[in-house]
């Protein structure tokens, strides 16, 4: 049987603007949770109460569990719910001689309603919760990512700053699930030579690799990319299965570009009168999506036709069945060439299920019912730790430098739009590990102005910052936040060094930028090694022990 670790890694970057009444990139999180994470829940569910175990494991980046937390943001959720139901409401009625947008305002009109009552009757504004009640029913397997999700890579050279978001990451995650992660998704599979021995001393056992990083790893992997491999140190990388992925993840030949899905791109919040629309969008008068979409990808045409639920669902179950027709397949062809069974690891983006893929959620139930039916005799769904626990023998190998974005390495992070930002980011880092050895031992206010600061550094490092310069789309706020992060952090080191730190400032911050609540500066202290005989303080600066 051919073993399928199905991963969805869930994350977002931290946004939360407590300074404004509304604020546009939060509906980033409102979007998510509507479109992906309600359908997501509610597909387990469904499954749960036929038996059907899913056993998939999704992972949760800090940055999304520190919102999906937060009071503050639930709130404006609910109310963000409220304002497109009363958009529907007015949509069944413009409609309502137009058979078929008719019938599709009324279908969002009921999911809107739907996510409302589960968000406030069922779940009590905690969606976590539901998730963690099926990892404890053992249905799906939940694990973290990197503090504010950075490229790890450009960080390889302080290693205390990667130690600072891997204790981050465990702590939050330990507390919102009261259990400790086993796996870690490594943002953008973003993995450099030597990376485990801090995974490793975090208590991690696994992570996932670009496919590259094990073919070109040292020695010839003899399962290629069809079994986990164990690295220096005993951590198990589990690599990406490209065909698989593809297919659904290829812009031109994966499943979402069918002409019968729904198309992301055509929705009222742009298409229709403006005075009509006002209401619903921003306060800056700035177009949205609303989620009010009537049209078909149809093709490459300005003419759309109307979006048939029935046709896409038709889709859903034919593209089901391919997908495991294809993975069966390939079962076979290799199964026999290997002494273990075939392992494919097909790690996506959660927010692809539901937000960019529509139909994607139904596809993602029909894959885990057919796959875990009776009838399918040569495939099997796992979790990477299941797997490791009855296999613990694996090839051992060093793999290379790699990641999962275009090209394979780090292009997508460092190129022209967005490689100014990391000499300020390494800078800060550096002027964090002096703060370090200049307050060692510091209480009140000054070790609550250290903890911030240590969160400012962190929050600069999100990879989205890079990505949204790159891409050209909200790269003005990608380069502000860069901007105020490292502003707020070198505002701390300042006043410091002057040693006139105020309260009033310094509480602001802390209640706009108040992720990982534990955080402790000294983490961006290296760690003595214990083996070497010293003694005395726990942390060190570069090669200066802290006194």
């Amino acid at each position: 049987m051919g073993n399928i670790q199905l991963l969805l890694h869930a994350h977002l970057p931290f946004i939360r603007h407590p300074e404004h009444e509304s604020f546009l990139e939060e509906t980033w999180l409102f979007e998510a949770i509507s479109e992906s994470y309600t359908p997501l829940l509610l597909m387990l569910d469904r499954l749960d109460a036929e038996g059907v175990v899913p056993g998939i494991t999704i992972s949760f980046s800090p940055s999304l569990t520190a919102m999906l937390d937060d009071e503050l943001l639930q709130q404006r959720y609910v109310r963000y719910l409220k304002k497109l139901i009363e958009l529907g409401e007015k949509e069944v009625e413009r409609t309502r001689d137009e058979a078929a947008f008719s019938r599709l305002a009324s279908m969002y009109l009921d999911i809107y309603r739907r996510n409302l009552d589960v968000f406030e009757n069922q779940l009590h504004h905690n969606i976590l919760s539901g998730f963690d009640y099926h990892q404890k029913k053992g249905n799906i397997e939940i694990i973290t990512s990197p503090g504010t999700y950075p490229f790890l890579p450009f960080y390889e050279q302080y290693p205390a700053n990667i130690h600072a978001h891997l204790e981050a990451a465990l702590d939050s995650h330990q507390k919102i699930f009261n259990k400790a992660s086993r796996g870690i998704w490594l943002p953008e599979c973003g993995y450099y030579p030597g990376l485990e021995k801090h995974l490793r001393e975090h208590g991690v056992e696994y992570f996932y690799l670009a496919a590259h990083g094990i073919l070109f790893a040292d020695n010839c992997p003899k399962s290629g990319t069809y079994a986990p491999v164990e690295t220096p140190g005993g951590l198990f990388a589990f690599p990406r299965d490209v065909s698989s992925v593809n297919r659904v993840w290829s812009e031109i030949d994966g499943y979402p570009g069918e002409f019968a899905y729904r198309d992301f791109y055509r929705d009222i919040g742009h298409d229709l009168d403006f005075d009509y629309i006002k209401p619903y969008i921003h306060l800056e008068e700035i177009r949205v999506n609303t989620g009010y979409k009537y049209y078909a990808i149809t093709g490459e045409t300005d003419h759309k036709q109307p979006y048939d639920p029935q046709a896409a669902q038709d889709k859903v179950k034919e593209h089901a069945e391919n997908f495991i027709f294809t993975l069966e397949n390939r079962v076979r062809k290799v199964s026999g060439l290997m002494d273990q069974e075939p392992v494919i690891t097909t790690p996506f983006s959660a927010e692809l299920f539901g937000h960019w893929w529509f139909e994607g959620v139904a596809w993602l139930e029909e894959v885990i019912r057919g796959i875990q039916s009776p009838a399918c005799k040569d495939l099997r769904m796992g979790t990477p730790s299941a797997y490791i626990d009855a296999n613990p023998k694996q090839q051992k190998l060093s793999p290379v430098f790699s990641s999962w974005g275009n090209k394979g390495y780090a292009e997508v992070w460092l190129s022209g739009p967005n490689d100014w930002i990391y000499r300020h980011l390494h800078s800060a880092i550096e002027h964090m590990q002096e703060l370090v050895e200049r307050f060692p031992e510091v209480t009140g206010l000054k070790r609550r102005a250290l903890n911030q600061a240590a969160r400012e550094v962190l929050l600069a490092q999100t990879i989205d910052w890079s990505v949204i310069m790159r891409s050209g789309v909200s790269e003005e706020y990608a380069r502000a936040r860069i901007r105020e992060h490292i502003g707020n952090f070198y505002y701390i080191y300042e006043v410091l060094g002057q040693g006139n730190l105020g309260t009033e400032w310094l509480t602001t911050i802390e209640r706009k930028n108040n992720i990982f609540p534990n955080i402790d500066y000294l983490t961006f202290a290296a760690r003595l090694e214990r083996d070497n005989g010293r003694l005395g303080h726990p942390y060190v600066v570069t090669d200066r022990v802290v006194k």
